[in-house]
């Protein structure tokens, strides 16, 4: 579930787009486009040089850590001497350094990859849970040299603490909704009252035992390049961190397989698609196989990403988006129920 940023977009000066090309070795450049994907915060350049295409983002304030940059750095460094299909670092002229800091700002390059969006064909969800599955493969010895984050959206303090703001949020932003107070506290009770229970379920399947290793985080359609049903490109690490795999491919499941709809959260259906449910996980289980135990605890897992990917902004803005907060939580409410009363089917669909 994406969402849309507001405002406009920060943008490169003049001499601090000069300055900065000036540290790489692109050749001549040749043209450039602005490439209004992404954080708003965080301006992009398309450039194209006699040597090629090229992606240049300077990053926004708050993911411009860099320590956490360079971990990030560093694990898609590794990839890309695995031959994982990513976007290429460029690096410094000087000291083939992965990152340029200068004036405060960390400016990144990366060779711009050609690629089409999701077209929700089975094929290309299949190739996604296998691409996916290769990932954890080739990441599992990886050991970082900087710190991973650790905390996900499974068992978090953080999501309990959204949910308990968002009927005060929902009352500021919306005074006149003091009418819909009942239905918006049953409502957040429901999906608070899911949110621990799923995470308490996953951790009696074992969940809280089973090993640790680098995960992507946060896979989904968006963060993926496709030519044809083929990924070509997996982007964005700036989530990655150390939990167990099935986090990842948990939240993958429900990603490619969740069905959305316009502006009004009123018209979701509730049920997921189980076809691209199922090729998800097949992909992914063909390549790097899961336990019995690992598919039971998906379902829960993913009532747990569900309510979590919709109770931070709307705690923070009263609105997923666009969307009415209140709105929005109630298909969030609906969709939990149809997981609930699909738990085993969806536990043992690969059976």
């Amino acid at each position: 579930m994406g969402r849309d940023g507001s405002g406009d977009r920060d943008q490169f000066a003049a001499d601090e787009l000069a300055i900065v090309l000036s540290h790489f070795d692109l050749g001549t450049i040749e043209a450039i486009q602005e490439f209004p994907r992404g954080s708003r915060r965080a301006p992009k350049l398309i450039l194209r040089s006699d040597k090629g295409l090229y992606l240049l983002k300077r990053r926004a304030k708050g993911k411009d850590d860099p320590f956490k940059v360079a971990f990030c750095h560093s694990l898609q460094l590794y990839l890309a001497s695995k031959q994982f299909p990513l976007p290429h670092l460029i690096g410094t002229k000087a000291e083939n350094n992965s990152m340029l800091q200068w004036k405060g700002g960390i400016y990144e390059i990366f060779e711009y990859i050609k690629g089409t969006g999701y077209d929700n064909s089975l094929e290309a969800t299949q190739d996604s849970g296998k691409t996916l599955a290769l990932f954890h493969k080739l990441i599992r010895e990886y050991q970082p040299e900087y710190e991973p984050p650790r905390g996900t959206y499974h068992a978090s303090k953080a999501i309990r603490t959204s949910m308990e703001q968002i009927p005060r949020t929902l009352a500021k932003v919306d005074p006149g909704s003091s009418g819909q107070a009942n239905r918006m506290n049953d409502v957040v009770s429901f999906l608070y009252d899911s949110y621990n229970e799923a995470a308490q379920k996953a951790n009696e399947i074992g969940l809280s035992e089973w090993p640790m290793q680098i995960i992507h985080s946060d896979w989904h359609p968006g963060n993926m390049l496709f030519r044809g049903n083929r990924v070509v490109a997996v982007i964005d690490y700036d989530a990655a961190r150390l939990q167990q795999r099935i986090i990842d491919a948990a939240n993958g499941a429900l990603q490619f397989s969740i069905i959305g709809g316009g502006e009004d959260a009123a018209q979701w259906p509730e049920y997921l698609d189980v076809s691209r449910y199922k090729r998800f996980l097949r992909g992914y289980d063909a390549t790097n196989v899961l336990s019995k135990s690992e598919l039971r605890t998906i379902p829960w897992l993913m009532v747990e990403v569900l309510i979590a990917e919709s109770a931070i902004p709307i705690a923070a803005t009263g609105s997923f988006a666009r969307m009415d907060g209140l709105k929005f939580l109630e298909m969030v409410e609906r969709k939990v129920r149809w997981l609930h009363a699909h738990t085993d089917e969806l536990a043992h669909v690969l059976d």
